[in-house]
């Protein structure tokens, strides 16, 4: 799983116009939760790229008054009207507690339906995962080489280890369906096969 580290400072004081001063200085106040006490503290706007610009999950390491805690962002507000970072929630992580994360979907193979003529098609690019941080995957990957036309993968066919996909296991995930260059060829090959 990729980490991304963040430094912030404690916040003194907790209230509206503390938060408000600390937006005019392009800081966000963020709490994180999961362990014995809350910690208030605020980070700067721009620590927010590397996790909001990019698709992968991540894991924060967090640098609060000298101390290290490992944290997953948990929920974040956006202003209406700037799109800035307003508020983050972040979720302390513990070795011996499960979480919850959405985790994108690669594939694998080249499937023998997209030879033929079919196109790939993702029903679900991410799905929900629970596990024990230790075992959380940073990508569910699916082999897709023996998908032919019109067959798929569903969530219950996929092989998870040391953690749980917590979508319905009857929902697909990924297909292979027909397109109009398939059924040509198709045909085609069907005719070929009467007229022998």
């Amino acid at each position: 799983m990729r980490v991304v580290s963040m430094s912030g400072s404690l916040r003194e004081n907790v209230g509206k116009k503390d938060a408000k001063a600390l937006r005019r200085d392009d800081m966000v106040p963020c709490v994180m939760y999961g362990k014995a006490d809350q910690k208030m503290f605020a980070v700067p706007q721009t620590a927010f790229q590397k996790i909001l610009f990019n698709p992968e999950p991540c894991f924060v390491e967090i640098n609060v008054g000298g101390e290290k805690h490992m944290a997953m962002l948990k929920d974040i507000q956006f202003h209406p009207v700037t799109d800035n970072v307003y508020h983050a929630d972040f979720y302390e992580l513990s070795d011996d507690k499960t979480i919850v994360m959405s985790i994108p979907v690669h594939t694998t193979g080249t499937s023998v339906g997209v030879r033929k003529g079919g196109k790939l098609a993702y029903k679900q690019k991410r799905l929900k995962v629970k596990a024990l941080p230790a075992n959380m995957p940073s990508e569910i990957l699916v082999d897709i080489t023996k998908l032919d036309i019109a067959q798929r993968v569903k969530v219950q066919d996929i092989a998870a280890e040391n953690y749980t996909i917590l979508n319905p296991k009857s929902s697909e995930v990924v297909v292979v369906n027909s397109t109009r260059a398939a059924a040509t060829a198709e045909s085609s090959a069907e005719g070929e096969a009467a007229a022998e």
